[in-house]
C-alpha cells in the first residue's frame, strides 16, 4: 500500500506516528449535511491542542478511509507493514480505527507483531470529530500522551492496547460491549492497564514487561477459513451441520454456554466428533462476558474433552478468532498448533 507521511508537530523528544484508517473519528458534515471523511492532513485544524503537546507527531492515512466493518486481513497486513517500515524512526504508534472491529484488529496485531517493544495504541470515537460533543479529541490526545510516556528511558507501555473513554486496555483482552455510550470497551477478564484522570495512573503490575533485546518480526501468514458457531437452546442439526461442514473450513470457534457447556444431544456431539476426526480445529470459548471455559467441570463439557475440542479458557471471541486464523496460517505442525492455541501467546488468556 502506498502512503505519505505528513509531519504535524516537530517539537519534543519523543516521536509518535498516527495511522488513520477511517471510522467515525474522522467524519465531518459536508455541504449537504451528510457525514463524510475529512482530509486527515488537516487534523490540526480540528484538534489544535495537538500543537501544544511536546511530542513530534507525524501521520499516515489509508488512501481510502474504510469503515471498520469492512476490515480485512489485507488491512491488518498493511497496518503491520506500516509499523514495520517506520519502526526505527518512531517511539510509538497510535492507530485511529472504527470501533466496531477495533478489538479484532487489536487482537490480531498483538499476534502479528512478534517482538514488539514499543506502544501500539488503537483509539477512535463514538461521535465524529465534527460533533461538538465528540469524544475524539480526548481519546486521541491521551492515547498520544500514553504512547510517548517513558520511565527510566524505556516506554511504560510496550504492547498493543486500546485507549478509550479514560481507560487503557490490553488489546487482545478487549471487547466492544456498548454502541450508544462513550464507554464502548471493557476488559472483563483482565485489569485496566491505566486510567486517565487529572493524571494518568498506570497499573504497572499488569503491563507487559519491556523486552529490551527483542526485534520486531511481522507474522503475516493468515488463514481466514474459520467461522464462529454460537449455540442456543433449540439450535437444529441442519444449522450446525451447515456451519461445521462448510467447504474449506479449517477452524471453528464454538461459543458455548457458561463455563464451556453445550447440549448433550447425541447428534450434536456426533457432529463435533466427525468434524474433529476430519481435521477441523475446534476451540471452545464462553458466550459470557467475563466467562471462562473449564472443560470437564460438567458432564457436557467433559464429552468435549473426549472428542478433542480445545479449551479456550478465558480468551475473548475476538482474540480466539484472530489467534486461530494466524496459527492456521503459520503453524504447520498440528500438535504444536493445538498446544499454542490452548496456551497464552501474548497475554490473551490466563495460564
Amino acid at each position: 500500500m502506498k502512503y505519505e507521511v505528513v509531519n504535524i508537530n516537530k517539537v519534543g523528544d519523543r516521536r509518535i506516528l498516527i495511522i488513520y484508517t477511517g471510522g467515525t473519528f474522522g467524519m465531518v458534515l459536508d455541504e449537504s449535511g451528510s457525514l463524510a471523511p475529512f482530509d486527515f492532513g488537516q487534523v490540526v485544524e480540528r484538534i489544535p491542542e495537538l500543537m501544544s503537546l511536546s511530542i513530534q507527531l507525524a501521520a499516515i492515512s489509508f488512501p481510502t478511509p474504510i469503515d471498520s466493518s469492512n476490515i480485512t486481513s489485507d488491512d491488518w497486513k498493511n497496518l503491520c507493514n506500516i509499523i514495520a517500515d517506520n519502526y526505527e524512526q518512531y517511539d510509538g504508534f497510535v492507530i485511529l480505527h472504527g470501533t466496531d472491529t477495533m478489538a479484532y484488529t487489536a487482537s490480531m496485531l498483538s499476534f502479528m507483531l512478534e517482538g514488539l517493544n514499543k506502544p501500539v495504541i488503537l483509539t477512535g470515537a463514538q461521535m465524529p470529530i465534527g460533533s461538538v460533543r465528540s469524544d475524539a479529541r480526548e481519546n486521541l490526545i491521551t492515547a498520544l500522551e500514553i504512547a510517548s510516556m517513558v520511565e527510566d528511558g524505556i516506554p511504560i507501555v510496550s504492547e498493543v492496547c486500546i485507549y478509550f473513554n479514560f481507560i487503557l486496555l490490553r488489546g487482545n483482552r478487549s471487547q466492544k460491549i456498548r454502541s450508544s455510550q462513550f464507554a464502548a470497551f471493557e476488559s472483563e477478564n483482565y485489569p485496566y492497564l491505566a486510567e486517565a484522570g487529572i493524571s494518568i495512573e498506570f497499573n504497572h503490575s499488569v503491563l507487559r514487561p519491556y523486552q529490551k533485546n527483542s526485534s520486531l518480526k511481522v507474522n503475516s501468514d493468515i488463514n481466514p477459513n474459520i467461522t464462529i458457531l454460537k449455540i442456543f437452546p433449540g439450535i437444529t442439526e441442519s444449522a450446525v451441520r451447515g456451519t461445521i461442514f462448510a467447504s474449506n473450513l479449517d477452524g471453528l470457534i464454538l461459543e458455548s454456554f457458561g463455563s464451556g457447556n453445550t447440549m448433550k444431544s447425541e447428534w450434536f456431539l456426533n457432529c463435533l466428533r466427525e468434524a474433529v476426526e476430519a481435521g477441523l480445529i475446534v476451540l471452545n470459548v464462553s458466550q459470557c462476558l467475563g466467562g471462562e471455559v473449564m472443560q470437564g467441570r460438567y458432564e457436557t463439557s467433559k464429552k468435549l474433552n473426549e472428542i478433542g475440542v480445545l479449551s479456550g479458557g478465558d480468551i475473548t471471541t475476538e482474540a480466539a478468532a484472530t489467534k486461530l486464523m494466524l496459527l492456521l496460517g503459520s503453524e504447520k505442525d498440528r500438535k504444536v498448533l493445538k498446544q499454542k492455541l490452548s496456551s497464552p501467546m501474548n497475554g490473551e488468556m490466563d495460564e
